[in-house]
């Protein structure tokens, strides 16, 4: 693919990026028992983006073929002359530090699993689940591959390609409570290829049975009571948290929409037990569920403090953004696919770990509650958020107690940060997150657990 586009490299003057793209993705989903989708596509093309003193022209065609590069490269360059003319803008060149150029191929080179064996891996944890629980009232299992194929050169000698790929089993359970049907999820794999993680499915059998048990826990919960609490969040919880209601605000072009976090840098916005980092290549454990090393501008990827001991230090740039507001690009400019534009995008973003102990955590609080999971979320550029809870327990004179039916948390975000005084030890991170910021993306998401006070729902 990279040679394919250095045959266009003499075409590349005023600034300009040309992209070979393809996402290969597969689904497996069974529901109820029956297998209800079995599919595999690969979507690709070319695509170009040239820049005139203060405007991009953007130009895509789904074709791979060398027959399409000119044709993307010359629509380009016109759109760029066309927004630039009736914009009449002339805000001078796009800031560079560096050409980003290297090959990250992440293919394990294991033998990759055939359709049938990755249908028999769904097959095969459904039935374990039915014979080991066969109280629950229903049971869906899917498996989700993404493979995100990139070769990119741009004017200025970015020369790269990438294979990231992702693989991501989702098992949702139902049962049968006395006052309705309660249900949990989680998800299995992560950052790898199908054959990476599925090798020796009866290593999930412990992971599932404890998705059993709480079930059966929520079965017999109680509903929240309503208001302000010492809660804690679990990593997962801590994760979405971090993406939502703080990365978001912190995006570049978000700021510059009016992001109440334009106006907090240099500012304490936090517990100084709070460091937020968005990563490129991972994270520092090397367990992120992605890895961008350089972005879809040709930009080499940098690690982004954002917080740094509950003070506001960055925003996550494109070059556009840098150019705008006097900083440098940070390798944040993303497109999901071929005919996408690069927008400011997270990566892996997290909270870093802290020194304080989970189960001394729980110690602390006389009641209160510990939230593990999600079920869904939205926040907005205020920082203000609510997510749903879908699993967590009361805590009760620093002990864990019943299960807790679905609930929500509330609050904004730069001021429910103020309130951490427990940042847990360990780090985890989301297997499959996704964010839908104007085009669907994998992002990684997690941390420790931390303790806060924040708004509770009721029934």
């Amino acid at each position: 693919m990279l040679d394919q586009l250095e045959r266009f490299t003499d075409r590349l003057a005023p600034y300009t990026e040309l992209r070979l793209h393809t996402n290969h993705q597969s689904t497996i989903m069974m529901v109820g028992g029956t297998l209800m989708t079995n599919q595999a596509l690969s979507v690709g093309g070319a695509s170009a983006r040239s820049y005139q003193d203060g405007a991009f022209g953007f130009a895509s065609l789904p074709s791979l073929s060398n027959d399409a590069l000119p044709q993307v490269l010359g629509q380009a360059a016109a759109n760029a002359d066309l927004l630039q003319r009736r914009a009449n803008r002339a805000d001078g060149d796009l800031p560079e530090i560096g050409a980003g150029q290297g090959v990250f191929d992440h293919r394990t080179g294991a033998p990759a699993l055939t359709s049938l064996q990755q249908v028999d891996v769904v097959r095969s944890i459904d039935a374990y689940l039915r014979s080991a629980h066969p109280d629950l009232l229903n049971i869906d299992v899917s498996l989700s591959t993404l493979g995100i194929e990139k070769a990119l050169i741009n004017s200025v000698g970015a020369s790269t390609y990438s294979f990231v790929p992702r693989t991501v089993v989702m098992v949702r359970l139902s049962f049968q409570a006395p006052d309705g049907v309660v249900e949990v999820y989680d998800t299995f794999g992560g950052f790898g290829e199908a054959q990476d993680h599925l090798q020796n499915v009866e290593a999930l059998h412990p992971m599932l049975d404890h998705l059993y048990g709480e079930v059966r826990d929520k079965a017999e919960g109680v509903f929240c009571e309503p208001g302000e609490h010492d809660v804690i969040l679990d990593s997962a919880m801590a994760g979405i948290l971090a993406h939502e209601a703080i990365g978001h605000t912190c995006e570049a072009d978000i700021v510059l929409g009016g992001s109440v976090a334009g106006d907090f840098v240099g500012d304490v916005v936090a517990s100084e037990k709070v460091t937020l980092v968005d990563f490129g290549a991972r994270g520092p454990d090397g367990n992120g569920s992605i890895a961008i090393h350089v972005d879809d501008e040709g930009t080499p990827c940098k690690d982004v403090t954002i917080i740094e001991n509950g003070v506001l230090k960055a925003f996550l740039h494109s070059k556009e953004t840098a150019r705008i507001m006097g900083e440098e690009p940070t390798g944040n400019a993303r497109a999901f696919r071929f005919d996408d534009e690069p927008l400011v995008r997270m990566r892996n973003t997290a909270i870093m770990p802290g020194t304080d102990k989970l189960e001394d955590m729980i110690g602390t609080i006389d009641r209160g509650y510990y939230f593990r999971r999600s079920t869904n979320g939205q926040a907005d550029s205020t920082s203000e958020f609510m997510f749903g809870v879908g699993c967590g327990y009361e805590i009760v004179d620093g002990q864990l107690g019943r299960a807790v039916r679905d609930t929500t948390v509330a609050g904004v975000a730069f001021d429910m940060l103020k309130t951490i005084t427990h940042v847990s030890d360990d780090m985890t991170w989301s297997k499959g997150g996704m964010c839908g910021k104007k085009q669907m993306i994998p992002v990684g998401m997690g941390g420790p657990a931390i303790k806060c006070r924040i708004g509770v729902g009721g029934r």
